[in-house]
């Protein structure tokens, strides 16, 4: 990609992390955490590598997204907003009662989501489903997955896996977020899953390690998953990231999985990223 083009898609992640935060802080809650975490990988998804079309968000022909951690909804919100399926405006109604857009994604209520997800495990099967059902109908619909690294920890993870082989869908790319944290603590610690690699390769997928917070290699990856197409393999991309990425004091801590900041870290947290911001447009 071009230097503007990269700069571009920087700036993008940095407003998908100025929703994060808005959503989450005017919300008193959410997992702003591994939304951080995951914020150039969904800017890259829906404004560079996805086909979908914001004005007519069930386009029967349209790439599918399916976050499966679910928890990680103000990510990918923000980036839904940015590309245009809702105003971004809407992100300070995160949560609230009356809001279309509750702490996880439903599809019945928010524009260009997918898969209503939030059972860890669940939407990588989902995804595994419209994956053999575009097969099945002989449509060029790619599905994307993004997964939690605590997600591994679940069974259903694996028979998806299982599934996605067997039936050779080479039009499933699954996207693991490797941060290290979950909920309980470090990823190592609480239930080990490593070798992720070796796991997803010995369940028939091509597995690609990349930084998820660089768009050269989430572009050279990608890359990878479309050269698959034909070869029965689906593809498994396994981004090395920080969790609360961007925001030093939420960077790498496992508290920030599932609070919203108070005003003071608020106020602190968005002057980083508005410094930030400045640093790529000076």
């Amino acid at each position: 990609m071009t230097d503007k083009e990269r700069k571009q898609l920087q700036l993008t992640a940095n407003r998908v992390r100025e929703g994060i935060l808005t959503g989450t802080y005017c919300a008193k809650s959410g997992h702003p955490g591994g939304s951080l975490s995951a914020a150039e990988v969904f800017t890259y998804l829906y404004f560079r590598e996805m086909r979908v079309r914001p004005e007519e968000p069930r386009w029967p022909d349209r790439d599918r997204m399916v976050l499966s951690k679910g928890h990680t909804a103000p990510g990918l919100y923000s980036a839904l907003a940015l590309r245009g399926f809702f105003p971004f405006e809407d992100m300070r109604t995160l949560r609230h009662i009356d809001s279309y857009l509750q702490g996880h994604p439903n599809m019945e209520t928010v524009p260009g989501v997918d898969m209503s997800t939030g059972s860890l495990g669940q939407g990588v099967s989902a995804a595994a489903g419209m994956a053999k059902g575009a097969k099945y109908l002989q449509k060029d619909i790619n599905v994307y997955a993004v997964l939690g690294d605590g997600e591994l920890d679940e069974g259903q993870v694996w028979e998806a896996a299982m599934f996605a082989s067997h039936y050779g869908l080479d039009n499933l790319c699954v996207i693991v977020d490797l941060n290290g944290l979950q909920i309980d603590g470090r990823t190592q610690d609480v239930m080990n899953t490593a070798p992720v690699d070796e796991k997803f390769a010995a369940f028939g997928f091509d597995t690609v390690w990349v930084n998820g917070h660089d768009f050269d290699e989430l572009e050279a990856a990608f890359g990878r998953f479309h050269a698959n197409k034909g070869t029965g393999k689906p593809t498994a991309i396994l981004m090395r990231t920080v969790k609360g990425k961007g925001v030093s004091f939420m960077e790498d801590q496992a508290d920030w999985h599932g609070k919203g900041p108070n005003a003071e870290e608020y106020e602190r947290a968005m002057g980083e990223i508005m410094a930030a911001r400045a640093a790529l447009e000076g």
